[in-house]
């Protein structure tokens, strides 16, 4: 079953492919994507990346956390399940 992971303190340049090439030395990486500001298009600073197996993905945990990548110290963890949004007590449109 895939795992999915948080990676944080990312460097703004980071992409896609850069989380593609680091997780894949750790196993086989599902999908791996930077999170970007919608109307800027810049880099928010984290990503995630799906992991085939958890055990490949706690390969990854172990090796990864902490490390420095691109000048910045990564943080990594399982990703949480989304949270479902509440708009405030607007009316959705």
């Amino acid at each position: 079953m895939n795992q999915k992971l948080y990676v944080g303190n990312l460097s703004y340049d980071s992409t896609d492919q850069d989380l593609q090439d680091l997780f894949s030395q750790h196993g086989t990486v599902q999908s791996a994507n930077v999170v970007t500001d919608r109307y800027t298009g810049r880099s928010r600073g984290f990503g995630f990346v799906e992991m085939s197996t958890a055990e490949e993905a706690q390969q990854a945990i172990t090796a990864l956390n902490g490390q420095d990548f691109q000048g910045r110290n990564l943080v990594i963890n399982e990703a949480r399940p989304q949270e479902k949004r509440s708009f405030g007590d607007r009316p959705p449109r």
